[in-house]
């Protein structure tokens, strides 16, 4: 902090504590200009005695000043003065942070050195990548990693990209950027329409023939490309499978129109920057499990 607000809080921490000592003591014995035990406050026939604090109570109070004052000579708190010893919250974290990637460092290297087919099922690996998944992943997937709006399920078998130990890890490095491209402009209300009934014809829902005779048209010009003639998808692409009925972001009609119309553009972060290759591989072992 600058000079002035690190001025500020020492002057305003040290008179706080001398005034915190002079009431203290100030209060320790009775008023002796007064003959009264009272101190003359009264309310609903109630007096209020005036007597001293008890000598333990009194010493409470002087102990918890003295340890404040030596806390604040050894620890920051004084507004940039860092304290004799010259701690800090960063420095303890990144000591006990290597001190538990010293302590776990020969297992985890165990644990890479192996396929991640053979310790998906351990229990310690589970119980780590759990942990890794919590920290890392659930905010998006879920707790129970079956996913959400926007969100893949981890515990089915509908991989967009992939659900080998390969393409997981590949997706946990690297991350993955969605690409579904927006043909409201270009197809216009009546052919999102169409497109939209094709679109759901192709997992053996009920809809008009007229529409989705229509669709099929636009469906081959735009988007079987990606996602293939008979719209089970291409995960070399990242493009979802459109005839098995699982939906990443709704399968009803407002909402594959919305899809189609607007396009879609989920982002899944990189881990490369944040996670070891160790806890990766981990992490990657745990979610290949989770349906495995």
């Amino acid at each position: 902090m600058s000079s002035f607000w690190s001025l500020w809080v020492i002057v305003l921490t040290a008179i706080t504590i001398v005034l915190v000592t002079w009431v203290l003591f100030a209060n320790r014995t009775r008023d002796q200009n007064t003959n009264s035990s009272t101190t003359g406050h009264v309310y609903d026939g109630i007096e209020e005695y005036d007597n001293p604090l008890p000598a333990w109570w009194f010493m409470m109070f002087v102990i918890t000043i003295v340890f404040g004052v030596g806390y604040l000579i050894v620890y920051p708190g004084m507004g940039n003065f860092p304290g004799i010893l010259g701690w800090t919250q960063l420095e303890q974290h990144e000591r006990e942070v290597a001190a538990a990637d010293a302590k776990y460092r020969d297992m985890r290297d165990r644990y890479l050195a192996m396929p991640v087919a053979e310790i998906a099922s351990d229990p310690a690996v589970r119980k780590m990548g759990m942990r890794m998944f919590a920290n890392n992943c659930a905010q998006c997937h879920g707790g129970d990693a079956k996913g959400a709006y926007g969100f893949p399920n981890l515990t089915d078998d509908d991989w967009i990209y992939g659900g080998t130990p390969e393409a997981i890890k590949a997706t946990l490095i690297n991350g993955r950027m969605a690409a579904m491209p927006a043909w409201g402009a270009i197809l216009g209300d009546q052919g999102i329409a169409e497109t939209t009934a094709f679109v759901q014809s192709l997992s053996g829902r009920e809809v008009d023939k007229a529409l989705a005779e229509a669709g099929s048209k636009h469906y081959q010009t735009y988007c079987a490309a990606c996602h293939g003639a008979d719209g089970t998808g291409n995960q070399a692409l990242g493009a979802p499978n459109l005839a098995n009925g699982i939906w990443l972001y709704g399968g009803s009609t407002e909402q594959i129109s919305h899809t189609l119309r607007a396009g879609r553009n989920g982002v899944m972060p990189a881990f490369k920057d944040t996670l070891t290759e160790d806890k990766i591989h981990i992490l990657t072992a745990y979610v290949y499990g989770l349906n495995n």
